[in-house]
């Protein structure tokens, strides 16, 4: 199998997720562009195990460790996502302040 077509189609998953996480303000997009670069190290690593420079598998197994931490990122993130907008009522992140956060009187 010839390498250049994956690694090219990382780069650009890549290079777009890196855009989604740089210019956006919406913290739903953000998230999308880092699961775009977790796809990308995910094409890479399977694409170098399936070249067969991988005795032991151990691209598909990290593939599947990255897939696991992924789905707990979004889990974590769309939950801290979700309380910034029932606190705010948008998600744009250049209006998060922690500081002006209202916390109830038994937890300060």
């Amino acid at each position: 199998m010839h390498l250049a077509g994956p690694y090219l189609l990382a780069a650009v998953l890549a290079g777009l997720g890196a855009y989604g996480v740089l210019a956006r303000r919406n913290a739903v997009l953000v998230l999308i562009g880092v699961e775009l670069i977790l796809n990308a190290a995910n094409l890479l690593l399977v694409s170098v195990a399936a070249a067969g420079g991988d005795r032991w598998a151990a691209g598909n197994v990290l593939t599947l460790f990255v897939i696991t931490i992924a789905a707990a990122e979004v889990v974590v993130a769309l939950a801290v996502v979700l309380a910034v907008y029932r606190l705010r009522g948008d998600v744009d992140l250049d209006d998060v302040d922690l500081d002006d956060a209202t916390v109830g009187e038994g937890q300060r």
